[in-house]
């Protein structure tokens, strides 16, 4: 058993809590967190981006979804904690596991500053109504984190208006205008994303994720930017003056809404702000809930931005398209390892203008570890990569012009017939999905079936969702826009698809102790025509990257999906070949239709 876990337990006994819960997730609700926050990660060992600790006094349990199943079962083998795997038969909820497990007098303990409003009231009624009492104080795994490292502090940078594509300062007044809609004083907002799109901030605070640790309080009057001083240059402080808004120290606001006037009225949105800062508030202030204004506002796509990302993803084109043919020609003469690809691929995106950073750790995963969905290769192991099977690439990078998300599973090598038949049947649900023309109205959760038809056909599906939507130099998983057959937890990300929204499209197979297969291209929702019947809209790609003819049963595919795939080829061909060697040049066309 670890030792993190024994003395988290020392500890927990030492305070009265008999369970205690611990999420992967920083004071703001991020996905993707900085090494402050990772205190599931130093207790459990387990190191995917999503998933729930739950320690007692002779139990633990990490519950995850479908992406992380193998990667937790290897992590978590002799740790003493059982893995979870979240929505399969048999398998509790984590409300379903407290409520059998805790009983009348015991106590629940977590850190309000990690757990957002909606989940923590969710829990504190259930509980209670058990007689179990919920501590929200408390923050044991920091307790016994030693050496913990120190809060992320890095310089905050301004997004100039031609990338953002449109001022603060009219982003602002939009929400204001919101704001007066519902008839609240003040939006108390804490999603980074959120805050770094309304300021047209970008920093360095989250892994893979260009925002800034902040609270921000926003007035009909004034707006107050609660962030770290040392993040804050002289430039961006005159900045900040000239736009009306105030700078105050990072964890000012915990103390500051509890001094809002007992008249005033607060708008937040509870699934995207931490029980903490909502238990702050005064009892009398009038409460308004609902989702947060900027979540669909920054989830549109303008112009600006949509032609811009247009720009990222030539680049990106050309980086990956330049690793796929670096890598065909070089697996098998010399040593090329799942790490040392993805070293050779952060280099051909370094090379492309205003590239910044990953906008996720890269996924490049050889043969049977392709079957692990959010597979990240570690010195134990970095599997060399053979002429011969599939290898998975899923990576991605943040430009000024925008974020990108690829993935494209490389042929190296003879294939078997099974290998062909999975890849055409996976990307045969790719096209069906980026093809589709559907009335306004529709949402992501009315077109999901378009991508996995092909492979219910055969009896198969993937344990994951088909797409998310992506943030503007911001997360490369943002909602409310994706692709999903079954409703979100909340409702969230359940939305109806409109233009400027960009959506992943990847469908995949995973067949465990063999090989994975996933195939992701970036779509951007854009108006098709308008008749009498509505108006109707369709994708457009983004991604500009072939797909392997080699691996594909051509005569498998309809006329019309190799019509797509022709005309798609033919478009990569012509916008990437400018950029690339002679040689490059030769091999793009010979891969082609």
């Amino acid at each position: 058993m670890k030792r993190e876990l024994e003395l988290l337990r020392v500890k927990m006994k030492e305070t009265g809590v008999d369970a205690c819960l611990i999420p992967t997730s920083d004071f703001h609700g991020s996905e993707y967190v900085g090494d402050y926050f990772k205190c599931r990660e130093y207790i459990s060992g387990f190191t995917g981006s999503a998933g729930t600790l739950v320690v007692t006094l002779d139990e633990a349990g990490l519950w995850t979804d479908g992406r992380y199943f193998l990667q937790a079962a290897k992590q978590l083998s002799g740790s003493g904690i059982t893995l979870m795997r979240e929505r399969q038969p048999g398998v509790p909820s984590i409300e379903e596991y407290l409520k059998t497990t805790l009983k009348k007098g015991e106590t629940l303990g977590f850190d309000g500053r990690c757990i957002m409003a909606e989940y923590a009231d969710t829990l504190i009624t259930q509980l209670n109504a058990l007689g179990v009492a919920v501590r929200t104080d408390i923050d044991l795994p920091g307790a016994v984190w030693e050496k913990r490292p120190p809060l992320s502090a890095q310089a905050v940078w301004p997004l100039p208006v031609e990338y953002a594509g449109e001022s603060s300062e009219s982003k602002i007044k939009r929400v204001r205008e919101f704001l007066s809609e519902k008839k609240a004083q003040y939006l108390l907002l804490t999603s980074l994303e959120d805050i770094a799109w309304l300021l047209n901030m970008r920093g360095n605070d989250v892994e893979s994720t260009p925002v800034i640790l902040s609270y921000l309080l926003l007035g009909q009057q004034e707006i107050i930017w609660y962030v770290q001083e040392e993040c804050l240059s002289e430039k961006i402080k005159i900045l900040l003056e000239m736009q009306g808004i105030k700078n105050a120290p990072y964890a000012q606001i915990y103390e500051d809404v509890k001094k809002l006037p007992e008249e005033a009225s607060v708008y937040y949105d509870k699934a995207a702000v931490n029980t903490a800062l909502v238990s702050a508030l005064p009892e009398k202030v009038k409460k308004i809930e609902g989702v947060n204004p900027t979540l669909l506002f920054k989830a549109k796509k303008n112009p600006v931005e949509v032609e811009n990302e247009r720009k990222a993803h030539i680049k990106d084109g050309v980086a990956v398209t330049k690793f796929i043919y670096w890598l065909k020609k070089n697996v098998g003469k010399q040593k090329v390892t799942e790490r040392t690809a993805a070293a050779k691929l952060e280099e051909f995106r370094m090379a492309q203008e205003n590239y910044i950073e990953p906008s996720f750790a890269p996924i490049i995963a050889y043969k049977e570890h392709g079957a692990i969905v959010h597979y990240s290769a570690t010195k134990e192991s970095d599997a060399e990569i053979q002429p011969e099977s599939f290898v998975l690439a899923d990576t991605g990078g943040h430009y000024l012009e925008g974020t990108t998300d690829i993935t494209r599973t490389i042929a190296l090598g003879t294939l078997t017939q099974e290998e062909k038949e999975m890849y055409t049947t996976v990307l045969k649900g790719h096209i069906q999905l980026e093809t589709a023309r559907f009335l306004q109205g529709c949402s992501g959760q009315s077109l999901d079936i378009l991508a996995r038809t092909p492979l219910w056909e055969k009896g198969l599906d993937y344990n994951h969702g088909t797409g998310h939507g992506v943030g503007y130099l911001l997360s490369v998983h943002e909602g409310p826009n994706s692709f999903r057959y079954r409703p979100s937890v909340n409702g969230r990300n359940d939305c109806i698809l409109e233009e400027g929204m960009i959506t992943s499209d990847e469908p995949g197979i995973y067949l465990e102790g063999k090989f994975g297969i996933r195939l992701e291209n970036m779509i951007v929702c854009q108006k098709d025509v308008e008749n009498e019947y509505g108006s109707f809209l369709c994708f457009d790609s983004l991604t500009l990257v072939p797909f392997d003819l080699s691996a594909i049963i051509l005569e498998e595919l309809s006329t019309k999906e190799r019509r797509w795939l022709e005309q798609y080829h033919k478009k990569v061909f012509e916008t990437i070949a400018p950029y690339l060697t002679e040689e490059e040049t030769e091999w793009l066309k010979e891969t082609l239709i």
